[in-house]
């Protein structure tokens, strides 16, 4: 959507990859989220930093095991206010993707004329799952920003995915909060995963990052009825937190869709999309950049960013181009100004990635 305002042309928020240093900042973050991709833990989030280091610097050789970290950092604050992550593969031989597939089982009596449709949960097991995006988080204080950093650190996602596609799998999954207590309690779980494992949600969410067997071991094999669990826990199978909610109505607006699986610890609803066919994978483009001031008339936001051989890897931030940039053009020139150009650490002539981000 394109606007004719003048707008600063410095842009307040750098988006980058996740190094070993946003540990402490990154745990304050994850007092908001406390997911498994990430957990309010520091000895977890080190490690998944770490691993976030090695798969952005390509020492952990196989894409499939890469796990990218990003965050959102204020400059103005001087703090990071926002974070999202990738995973190249949820699912594989040594580590299966689990969920439970949501059924309809219709049933009718002719002698009692009563006719139900019952819904019905049965584990499923993926052994050559899709890219996972997971993650997301803005701090509180952030979230009413009117540069919608939620929607920023999302799409640094499907750019980084553009720019390495060969990485990453031809399906994409992305795993909705669904509505849980304030002290985090799962109805789901407790209706089911406890009784089944005797682990409490936490701990069972905890272990499966690294250990899924005792789900494949403990869970049972047939047909579990909704309509035999707590109302409590029937309500949130395949619901939507009200948190989420934003994300939900984004993923739809790009080409997610939910995909009847919802996740077996929380009943959270499971969004996928054919990675080619997202949106904002669909329209991120390679650019060589020129410097200077805009041509004036009407401007767009875009998130450029640029691949860097050293940590942290991308670096990567919204900034305004002419509303005229052919998005269609292989070698189109991007113009940037002489302030983002020095944020993204860029000369005349070097290569970019622009993603145009919705009015």
């Amino acid at each position: 959507m394109a606007t004719s305002r003048a707008e600063d042309p410095e842009p307040r928020y750098l988006l980058r990859g996740a190094t070993p240093d946003d540990g402490v900042e990154l745990l304050e973050l994850a007092r908001f989220l406390d997911s498994v991709n990430l957990p309010h833990d520091s000895a977890a989030l080190r490690s998944s930093l770490q691993q976030s280091e090695r798969s952005f610097s390509g020492t952990e050789g196989e894409p499939r095991r890469r796990e990218y970290r990003f965050v959102v950092v204020d400059r103005r604050q001087g703090r990071i206010v926002g974070s999202s992550m990738i995973l190249g593969q949820l699912g594989r031989r040594d580590a299966p993707y689990i969920f439970f597939d949501v059924g309809q089982e219709e049933r009718y009596s002719q002698t009692l004329d009563r006719y139900f449709v019952h819904r019905v949960l049965t584990i499923g097991y993926s052994f050559n799952g899709p890219t996972e995006l997971g993650g997301l988080v803005v701090h509180p204080d952030a979230r009413r920003s009117s540069e919608r950093l939620g929607l920023l650190v999302s799409y640094l996602r499907f750019l980084w995915l553009a720019m390495h596609r060969e990485d990453f799998q031809d399906h994409l999954l992305a795993e909705l909060m669904p509505p849980l207590e304030a002290d985090g309690t799962s109805h789901l779980w407790e209706a089911v995963g406890r009784r089944f494992t005797g682990l409490d949600y936490r701990e069972a969410d905890r272990l499966s990052k690294s250990n899924k067997e005792f789900i494949r071991s403990l869970f049972p094999d047939g047909e579990i009825y909704v309509s035999l669990l707590p109302e409590q826990a029937q309500a949130v199978v395949g619901a939507v937190g009200r948190e989420t909610r934003g994300v939900q109505r984004m993923l739809e607006r790009i080409g997610f869709r939910y995909a009847q699986r919802v996740d077996p610890f929380d009943g959270g609803p499971h969004y996928v999309a054919r990675t080619d066919a997202v949106e904002p994978v669909r329209k991120a483009a390679k650019r060589l950049v020129a410097i200077g001031g805009r041509r004036g008339g009407k401007t767009r936001r875009a998130l450029v960013g640029v691949a860097k051989e050293t940590s942290p890897y991308l670096l990567a931030a919204p900034v305004w181009i002419d509303a005229d940039e052919d998005e269609s053009a292989s070698d189109a020139i991007l113009t940037l100004d002489e302030q983002s150009a020095q944020l993204l650490e860029v000369q005349a002539g070097d290569s970019v990635w622009m993603l145009p981000l919705p009015g």
